[in-house]
């Protein structure tokens, strides 16, 4: 027994030497748990980019603008498909989201991918159905209300035009919308 006693004592004893000159053998844990953390990340953070473009990496497109231009238009047809289409406008301050969907009643409607309320979040639209979800709190809104009604947590219109089978957007109705994409200073 007093063989076995001083066998423990003298591995306790290796084992703290060991440690104090810095021979100890290192476990891997640390390493593996440090990958694992970085993989996460990386996993969620495809995850958020594929849910704001709803699983499309291109679903996201910038607006069709020559330089100079004014107003930028689209073909009516692109929304004949009935979901929504989200573009983005860069100012060279904001980058400034909107979508544009052909609604149940087919009415072609225009909204900044953000409301009154959960702007700060930066987060916008999805849409499920017939309805364009709030990607922060989760309220539905009937696609035939998108640019009917305004305020609270509804999708904040968007001024359009059809204009022989082209639907316009002024450039300047677009940057109405910078309220909602200055997120300087937004927790």
């Amino acid at each position: 027994m007093s063989k076995q006693r001083d066998k423990r004592n003298q591995d306790k004893i290796a084992a703290k030497k060991a440690a104090v000159l810095g021979t100890a053998k290192k476990s891997r844990m640390p390493l593996f748990g440090g990958i694992l953390v970085v993989i996460l990340i990386a996993a969620a953070a495809a995850l958020m980019y594929l849910n704001q473009s709803d699983g499309n990496p291109s679903a996201i497109a910038s607006a069709p603008a020559a330089a100079g231009s004014t107003s930028v238009s689209f073909p009516a047809s692109l929304f004949e498909d009935g979901k929504a289409h989200h573009f983005e406008h860069a100012d060279g301050k904001h980058t400034i989201r909107y979508f544009i969907l052909k609604s149940s009643d087919g009415i072609i409607r225009a909204a900044f991918d953000a409301c009154d309320v959960c702007w700060p979040a930066g987060k916008g639209y999805y849409q499920e159905g017939d309805h364009m979800v709030c990607r922060n709190c989760g309220r539905r809104f009937a696609s035939v209300l998108v640019n009917e009604v305004k305020g609270g947590c509804n999708p904040a219109p968007l001024n359009r035009n059809l204009e022989n089978d082209k639907l316009v957007i002024k450039i300047k109705d677009i940057l109405e919308g910078r309220q909602y994409f200055d997120f300087k200073g937004k927790v």
